[in-house]
Order: C-alpha cells, then structure tokens, then sequence
C-alpha cells in the first residue's frame, strides 16, 4: 500500500451526496453483517440528518436481526481533525464497522483512520453513498481493499484488488 503523504484531504469533494438509506440498502447491510458472522458493530456516521437517520435505520435493522451495537460515533464533515472520532471509532473492537455519511466528511475519517488506528477496511461495510467510485478516491482504492458495502437497490459491492467490484446478491456473501 501507498503511504498515504497526510490524513487530510488536500480538497474537499466536489459532491457530497447526503442520502438517508433506503430501506432495501440497510436491510442488504444486515445481511451482509450477518453473513460474516457479526455479532457486535460499531457504527459510524457524518453529523448531517440524513447520516444520522442513517445510522439510526442500520442499528434498529441489526438490533431486530439480534446483533448487539457497541457505540454510534458520529464525525463533523469539516475540522481540523478527526482524530479523536477515529480514536473513539477504532477503540471500541467489534466484529464490524459500519459506515455512512457524505463523501468529505467520511474521507477525512477514513484517511485519519488508516494513519493513526488499527481499524481495517476489511472488518468495515459502507453504505450506498460511500461506495461511489468519487467518494472511495478521496481515500484510493489501493487503501481499502476489503471494504464492502451495497447500493441503494441491495446488491453489494466490494473493494479487491485496488478496484470497485459490484456482486448481484448479498443473500449468500460470506
């Protein structure tokens, strides 16, 4: 892997899509967690209402599949830092990660994440927005290989070999 040369972004994205999750993604993110066998995960989300609804749709939809959420961290989409979020984020250990929120914001977590934390993208899923080729360059593609997320229709996608790779189904990923 590329180091990276600074955990901040030298700009912020052009977009910033801000979605709440639809229901078929978050039920395909339930699946996927369940696929892997995860019984704890951590959530984490932007700070704007539709990352927070977000978050608050995947812990009901895991929680109802009698997984157990271990925190809800939330990050601001501009800052100086985000270290003491991604401290917070990485710390807790759980089988999974899970992620939303606009691209700016998420990128400057991840970036901080992978420079100051043992958090792995192979131990993370992401929801729809995140998973938009524009949004995964903030951070380059050759630093999450293993991240996985699905799309607003509930197929999912996965990051191998340095590149987006989209799957049909989430019923049967392990």
């Amino acid at each position: 892997m590329d180091p990276l040369s600074s955990p901040l972004l030298k700009r912020q994205a052009n977009y910033d899509a801000d979605l709440t999750a639809t229901a078929t993604e978050v039920a395909a993110l339930a699946r996927l967690a369940r696929a892997r066998r995860a019984h704890t995960i951590v959530i984490g989300s932007g700070r704007t209402a539709h990352a927070l609804a977000t978050s608050h749709l995947i812990a009901s939809a895991f929680d109802r599949a009698g997984g157990t959420v271990l925190a809800a961290i939330s990050w601001p989409e501009t800052g100086a830092s985000w270290l003491r979020h991604a401290s917070r984020f990485a710390d807790a250990d759980p089988d999974l990660w899970v992620m939303a929120g606009p691209a700016t914001g998420w990128a400057q977590m991840t970036r901080r994440l992978l420079w100051s934390t043992p958090w792995s993208p192979e131990r993370t899923l992401a929801t729809a927005a995140i998973g938009d080729p524009r949004t995964l360059a903030l951070v380059g593609l050759t630093h999450l290989n293993g991240l996985a997320g699905t799309t607003d229709h509930g197929t999912s996608w996965l990051v191998e070999d340095d590149s987006l790779q989209h799957h049909i189904s989430t019923e049967n990923r392990s």
